[in-house]
């Protein structure tokens, strides 16, 4: 046993190793401020100990996975893997997702989460913070830079009272524009799955998610609600125009309610988030996350 930089007790921390080998990650129990616990992994940059200098210079990203999805999936540790060439990555499973305790409100509560998976991730000591998120992750990540505005060196102005818990950049993959949306029949299912006894059956012994009961009330800020708010920190919205689940009028959207701050990258062929976005895709995200932090 020991205790990460914040002072939490780590049930993983990194093996003895050479000055020119990697550490193993680190694995932890974060609390959210509504006290969930929620299962994250820090995996430190891969080429920290090489040639190209110290931890300080590298840049962490925080992945907010998808609906049902977790830190462990296979699709998750892949983005970490590529990502992990250009800096530290925080991932972490979404309440009522694999180890995680709580119940999923499906986009709700879920910026709580994320909230202090960026708080721990700043805790390591890398100098910035990019959240990447894909689908219900996606919709998380532009509410929570709408919501933890930085005030000033070291703070910000989270509505739960964490301390360094924004983001420096944010980056949209597969994300609604709006909520309610069935207009497709992928998202025909998931509604099903969400409001329906049986679905959430399934949920919980199908896809390892443990879904909440009860409807949103209040309605949260919607995703296009949300952008307008999050200027001047960098946002990059990417959609697939093969993407299944939301079609291309939800991130025109998201780009136009930011107009001349928002960049939207239209990928050909692609579908619906994780696993649909190719390496070559998570490398380009990675330059511009690198290139936004100068």
């Amino acid at each position: 046993m020991s205790v990460d930089p914040a002072g939490r007790v780590v049930r993983s921390t990194a093996r003895p190793h050479s000055e020119t080998s990697r550490p193993a990650p680190i694995r932890t129990f974060l609390h959210t401020a509504d006290g969930v616990t929620i299962d994250s992994v820090y995996d430190p940059p891969a080429s920290v100990y090489d040639a190209s200098g110290p931890l300080s210079r590298h840049p962490v990203f925080v992945v907010a996975h998808g609906f049902t999805g977790d830190a462990d999936r296979p699709h998750v540790r892949r983005v970490a893997a590529v990502f992990a060439q250009y800096g530290g990555v925080v991932t972490f499973s979404f309440r009522g997702h694999g180890a995680s305790g709580g119940r999923s409100t499906v986009g709700d509560r879920e910026v709580l989460d994320l909230a202090a998976a960026v708080e721990w991730a700043r805790s390591l000591g890398h100098p910035r913070v990019v959240t990447v998120g894909f689908s219900m992750g996606g919709s998380v990540v532009l509410r929570h830079a709408a919501l933890y505005r930085p005030e000033g060196p070291g703070g910000d102005s989270g509505h739960d009272g964490r301390t360094g818990a924004h983001t420096d950049a944010v980056v949209s993959v597969s994300a609604p524009a709006r909520w309610y949306y069935r207009g497709t029949a992928p998202m025909r299912k998931l509604h099903w799955l969400v409001t329906r006894p049986a679905g959430r059956l399934v949920g919980r012994y199908g896809f390892r998610t443990r879904i909440h009961h009860k409807e949103w009330d209040p309605v949260p800020l919607s995703p296009v609600e949300a952008v307008p708010r999050i200027a001047p920190t960098p946002l990059l919205v990417v959609h697939g125009d093969r993407d299944g689940y939301f079609p291309l009028d939800h991130p025109r959207m998201l780009a136009d309610a930011a107009p001349g701050h928002a960049e939207l990258w239209v990928e050909h062929g692609m579908g619906h988030a994780e696993n649909a976005a190719p390496d070559e895709l998570l490398r380009r995200i990675a330059d511009w996350a690198v290139a936004q932090g100068g």
